[in-house]
């Protein structure tokens, strides 16, 4: 059994949280933060969980279908009480697609990424044949298959979410692993063939709680928990051949044990948060080049939020929003904070738990394509259990796509709202052909002379532009 296993961590987290907040209550220190200049947002709750309909969704960011609706997963509930997969449409009516049972995988703690196929993947992070947790993959409609079932000698225990490579495999973590016990990065095809393209061995980390994130030089980035020089956790880069190398350890002046995924910016900059650790001991944002140059850029401080266990999102505005698990204004039990790519932090929202607005927000947040936002808290909400939330900083519509990158003749899909009346769509300038698919959907064709930049789609209405650059690969 894993002996760093979640459970364990995140009894152990919530009991460093209160001692870190008393700490951080004694020895607050000065910040950089950036008063706002308008009033916090509000936040809407779409989702109440009950149990029933799941429990705690620490999903890694819910995930945008082709179908316009949001997928994520939950922790606990369900029929089984072994987490669930579930879909709701941005106004907040919610589906539970799957309930594991156990056999079929348990407590599916990262989220999900959606496929070429147009299907969902994820892991849970234990069950399955071997209690080990499994890959699986899941239709729109709730179909699960089973992909894999992990045995530890090809690692055990799959805490983040999987991302699809341009080889259209699809690349993971475990945290687990024999013969070594500090987890391994695999890669698996959509029909199920795994193979592990490293183990860990504590001196490059150990524990990599988190997803990997593609870059646009092919290689995969990502971050352990613990291990390295100082045993405090590290940043690594992989290639898509398994070649690892460590980026930087943590020592905690500059936090210590990430667990959230790690983003490219726009800037080619890896960003990143650590959950403890830093200048008050209470978590830190980072960002850290592909070549290892670290910048600490924000020391929370308690009153600005503590303990930032999810990754960011860069928005459209050109900032990043994150979460922290607790802290905030007195009483408040977690916040939502915007990010300059500077560092300047500005709380978004304060959770005062209960039944009003949630607690603990664990969950990082995603842009939707309308330019709203959207996260989850694992507590309260009218039924306990957690909520989805919803907030809006009036940001203009935008479309994403799939794959990140394709060579000229590639078909990608975009995703974005009322590309049913689309009537024009331009790869850094360069018109493409494109096919509608729905009000939530087209694909186009990469232009034989498109270079890397922005997707533009041009509807009746709007001009809606990607939120990130299209690599044209060679």
């Amino acid at each position: 059994m894993n002996p760093h296993s979640f459970f364990a961590r995140l009894f152990g987290i919530f009991i460093c949280s209160s001692l870190i907040a008393c700490a951080s209550l004694a020895f607050a220190q000065a910040d950089s933060k950036t008063p706002r200049n308008l009033p916090p947002s509000t936040v809407t709750i779409l989702v109440n969980f009950n149990g029933t309909n799941g429990e705690s969704p620490f999903t890694e960011n819910l995930v945008q279908g082709k179908d316009g609706d949001l997928y994520g997963t939950t922790l606990y509930g369900g029929t089984s009480g072994d987490g669930t997969v579930f879909k709701m449409t941005p106004a907040g009516a919610l589906t539970t697609l799957h309930s594991f049972s156990g056999a079929d995988g348990g407590n599916p703690y990262a989220g999900l990424v959606l496929g070429l196929d147009g299907n969902f993947y994820g892991t849970t992070y234990q069950g399955g044949t071997n209690g080990d947790g499994t890959v699986f993959k899941i239709t729109s409609a709730g179909t699960l298959t089973t992909l894999h079932n992990f045995d530890n000698t090809d690692g055990g225990f799959p805490a983040g979410a999987l991302v699809q490579g341009s080889d259209k495999n699809f690349y993971g973590t475990t945290s687990y692993s024999t013969p070594t016990v500090y987890g391994s990065v695999f890669k698996i095809t959509p029909a199920g063939a795994l193979t592990t393209l490293a183990f860990f061995t504590d001196t490059d980390g150990y524990d990599p709680l988190a997803g990997l994130a593609l870059g646009t030089d092919g290689n995969f980035y990502g971050s352990t928990a613990t291990g390295g020089t100082d045993d405090l956790g590290t940043v690594f880069k992989i290639t898509p051949a398994g070649v690892l190398t460590s980026l930087h350890s943590f020592d905690n002046t500059d936090g210590w044990e990430p667990e959230g995924q790690l983003i490219q910016g726009s800037d080619g900059n890896f960003y990143g948060t650590t959950l403890r650790g830093g200048a008050n001991g209470d978590g830190e944002v980072f960002k850290i080049s592909s070549s290892s140059t670290f910048t600490l850029l924000h020391s929370f401080d308690l009153t600005d939020g503590y303990e930032p266990n999810d990754g960011l999102v860069q928005a459209t505005n050109g900032n990043f929003f994150g979460t922290t698990t607790g802290g905030g204004t007195s009483g408040a039990e977690g916040t939502v904070f915007e990010m300059t790519p500077s560092g300047s932090i500005t709380t978004i929202y304060d959770f005062m738990g209960g039944f009003s607005d949630g607690a603990t927000p664990f969950g990082g947040i995603t842009q939707y394509t309308n330019g709203s936002f959207l996260g989850t808290t694992i507590s309260g909400g009218s039924g306990s259990l957690g909520t989805v939330f919803s907030f809006s900083e009036g940001l203009a519509p935008f479309v994403k796509f799939l794959p990140a990158s394709g060579k000229a003749g590639a078909t990608i899909t975009i995703l974005g709202n009322g590309l049913s009346s689309t009537t024009a769509v331009t790869f850094n300038g360069v018109t493409a052909a494109f096919t509608k698919g729905s009000s939530t959907f087209l694909t186009a064709v990469v232009p034989a002379t498109a270079t890397t930049g922005f997707v533009e789609v041009t509807t009746s209405s709007h001009k809606l532009k990607s939120n990130v650059k299209f690599q044209v690969a060679k």
